[in-house]
């Protein structure tokens, strides 16, 4: 497809576009989360947070370069994705390899300034997305723990970035929650009859799916009430306002699967996110509680 010349101004909007910045967001909160256990602060420690949410949003773009790279063919033949940078022909393959050169090489330069230890997660992000691109998404199951892996490798860098131990009972709470995300997903395109453009679809069905997507709210409940459980008794956290976080939680499981599943929504999981009222209200309700007693209530919490 041949392409034609765009003004700077529109050439650098594209570029933007092929970044996906409304993606960025699913960084934060998985970085963020091991602080719910921090028991110790000092001044640094929000921008450690911050400087590897930074990298990982450098990761994510590369990754979603070179995907639109290697899917624009097919991305053509998608009502939605065929407006796309590369598929609509507003930026060439050589181009985008250019773009994804220069993210590679601030990523490369970003993670090199960090202590030994810590920039695992990265690299192991940006491994394993490579891998997805090139392959893993073409295998039914695989593909959505591909996707779902991601998510604890970044909970796994902010405790990286603290120098806290892992909670299994977060990360196996954090592993689920995506993988339903992820299977909703599925359901919702394999509905729309959309295996031309994901052939992957061929591998599941509409009652696997929600067999699946059942398991996994599931896990992602009693995973995440375990690791509530283990925080309090730990004494890092107190128990009421941390306990008060749970059915915000489960109200939000619940509230995504009505959608899925009465509503049929969950095609677009950052957008159902995001503009679900109650589900909004839930989220920040819960944001509420943790902050407010890891800040104010929480005597054991001191800040250096």
């Amino acid at each position: 497809m041949s392409t034609v010349e765009l003004p700077q101004g529109t050439r650098a909007r594209a570029f933007l576009v092929l970044s996906r910045p409304h993606q960025w967001l699913k960084n934060p909160l998985p970085i963020f989360l091991p602080l719910i256990q921090a028991s110790h602060w000092n001044a640094w420690i929000p921008f450690r947070l911050i400087y590897v949410t930074a990298l990982f949003v450098l990761a994510s773009i590369a990754v979603y370069v070179l995907n639109d790279i290697v899917d624009r063919d097919r991305d053509r033949l998608h009502p939605r994705k065929r407006l796309r940078p590369l598929a609509a022909g507003d930026i060439t393959p050589a181009t985008a390899y250019g773009f994804l050169a220069a993210v590679c090489v601030l990523l490369c330069a970003g993670t090199a300034v960090l202590p030994p230890g810590e920039g695992w997660p990265v690299w192991a992000y940006t491994a394993l997305n490579l891998a997805y691109s090139l392959r893993l998404k073409h295998v039914p199951l695989v593909e959505a723990f591909a996707v779902a892996a991601g998510f604890v490798l970044r909970v796994l860098a902010g405790y990286a970035a603290i120098g806290l131990r892992p909670s299994p009972w977060l990360l196996l709470s954090v592993l689920t929650g995506c993988l339903l995300l992820v299977l909703g997903k599925r359901r919702k395109e394999l509905a729309d009859g959309a295996t031309e453009h994901r052939p992957v679809l061929g591998g599941y069905s509409v009652p696997l799916l929600d067999h699946l997507i059942l398991m996994s709210a599931t896990l992602s409940a009693v995973g995440y009430l375990l690791f509530l459980r283990s925080a309090t008794s730990s004494g890092h956290d107190p128990v009421v306002l941390i306990l008060l976080s749970a059915p915000c939680a489960l109200f939000a499981l619940f509230r995504y699967l009505q959608l899925l599943m009465v509503e049929g929504g969950g095609g677009d999981p950052s957008a159902t996110l995001l503009r679900d009222r109650p589900l909004l209200a839930s989220g920040v309700l819960w944001a509420t509680v943790v902050v407010l007693s890891l800040v104010f209530f929480d005597p054991r919490v001191s800040v250096n």
